[in-house]
């Protein structure tokens, strides 16, 4: 069930992106010679008023195929003057209607982004950047903040809903030592403050496990950690730790509570696939800064303006994390392997789906549609990037046509589109490959 609803979920992206471009073309007067839901040989078809309707083999996508949008010739040294385009064709109309066309698949996925998310506040609301449980002579209580306080801005950036706050620390690094800098609302006056968090030193193995769990699993381990040094993987049991008998994931943590780690070597007794093994394992120092308050990521409702108001919220959210997210990738913060294209969206959303359906039905479809919110402003964003062979490279390339006042030499067009759907092509089966790694490791 988790593939069929995660297949369904990625077309819908596809077919209401690819409804933007058909609807626009039919009222700018361009004809549509077919709509595909899909891509590769032909499954069901239909001609209805001059289109053809296709469904295709493969789901993972679709397609708006419009009269002359891709003529090989529109502009020649050879001919005495330009062919004129065909009427009803992609390049008869004017340059802002081409890219009304262009720009309408794009904006269909935040229009659909922004559906999802009204029906997301009406049911379970937003996520207000609320203060909480500040720590009593923290250098944040000392600086004013107070339980109850909305933040506004963190480290100048502005901040509307909790994820704002979470993201940054997704992006940026607070350095020990490093002042915060933060505006927040009390009582209805807007204050600023600046204070420098403690700094807390633990030590760590780099291992994360389930207190829900009967065995003492270990959920994951973290890269280049002591744990992942000594061989240790995600799925291994730990039966015991310095000789004391570990049976559940509970005792495992009783036994970190009763015996904080300090540095000195431990020894793990540990199973996999029904093999037992042994490992030292010395924990490496950690520092972390302390802001000294909580902040609420929980979720709460409000009435019909604040439904609209934060639905627009939750668009900018998810359009300005994923610029920023691009922006990591050029920074080094974030790789090309934490990229996942069409296999890495559906594994993503089956497991969501597997991890969120014991909560009920309600809150299994919501966080459903969280991830169309994601996924569709993510979507329309990236085909906005000005890159030839997607909608961002053709709107430069219909402003370039403005600017010069003549058409650009369609056979020059077509021959940077289809290398750049090549090094696209090679991308894709890089990252696909990535996908499919990280699917089949333990």
């Amino acid at each position: 069930m988790k593939w069929v609803i995660a297949i369904l979920i990625y077309s819908i992206l596809i077919i209401f992106h690819e409804l933007g471009h058909f609807i626009f073309a039919k009222i700018n007067g361009v004809e549509v010679e077919e709509f595909s839901i899909g891509f590769g040989p032909r499954l069901l078809s239909a001609k209805i008023h001059g289109t053809r309707y296709s469904l295709k083999l493969l789901l993972f996508g679709g397609s708006t195929q419009m009269k002359g949008m891709y003529e090989e010739l529109d502009e020649d040294d050879e001919l005495p003057t330009p062919r004129v385009p065909e009427e009803g064709s992609f390049n008869s109309v004017s340059y802002g209607k081409r890219a009304a066309i262009i720009f309408a698949g794009p904006f269909f996925n935040f229009l659909l982004a922004f559906i999802c998310a009204i029906i997301v506040m009406s049911v379970v609301g937003y996520d207000p950047a609320e203060i909480m449980d500040v720590e009593s002579g923290s250098p944040a209580a000392e600086a004013g903040l107070a339980d109850g306080d909305l933040i506004t801005k963190f480290m100048g950036d502005g901040v509307e809903i909790g994820r704002d706050v979470s993201t940054w620390f997704v992006l940026n690094d607070l350095k020990t030592n490093e002042p915060v800098t933060m505006t927040y609302s009390h009582d209805g006056t807007e204050k600023t403050v600046t204070f420098t968090p403690t700094v807390k030193t633990k030590y760590v193995l780099g291992l994360s496990y389930n207190l829900d769990n009967e065995t003492a699993v270990i959920e994951s381990v973290s890269a280049n950690s002591p744990l992942s040094d000594a061989g240790l993987q995600a799925g291994d049991v730990i039966t015991a730790i310095n000789g004391n008998a570990i049976t559940t994931s509970k005792s495992l943590s009783e036994y970190f509570t009763a015996n904080p780690m300090d540095g000195a070597s431990v020894h793990l007794a540990y199973e996999r696939d029904g093999l037992s093994y042994e490992a030292d394992v010395t924990p490496v120092k950690n520092e972390s800064v302390d802001l000294g308050f909580s902040y609420n990521l929980g979720r709460v409702n409000t009435d019909a303006a604040g439904v609209l108001k934060y639905s627009f919220v939750e668009i900018r959210y998810w359009i300005v994390t994923t610029v920023r997210s691009l922006g990591a990738l050029f920074t080094g913060r974030f790789s090309v392997n934490d990229l996942s294209g069409p296999v890495g969206v559906v594994d993503i959303v089956g497991t969501t789906y597997e991890q969120t359906k014991s909560e009920g039905a309600l809150m299994t479809w919501m966080n459903m549609i969280n991830l169309i919110i994601l996924l569709s402003a993510n979507l329309g964003v990236m085909n906005l990037l000005p890159i030839p062979a997607i909608d961002g490279g053709r709107l430069l390339f219909i402003l370039i046509e403005a600017i010069r006042g003549k058409p650009m030499n369609r056979k020059l067009e077509n021959t940077i589109q289809l290398v750049t759907v090549a090094m696209l092509m090679m991308l894709m089966v890089y990252v696909m490959y990535h996908d499919i790694t990280k699917i089949l490791s333990p």
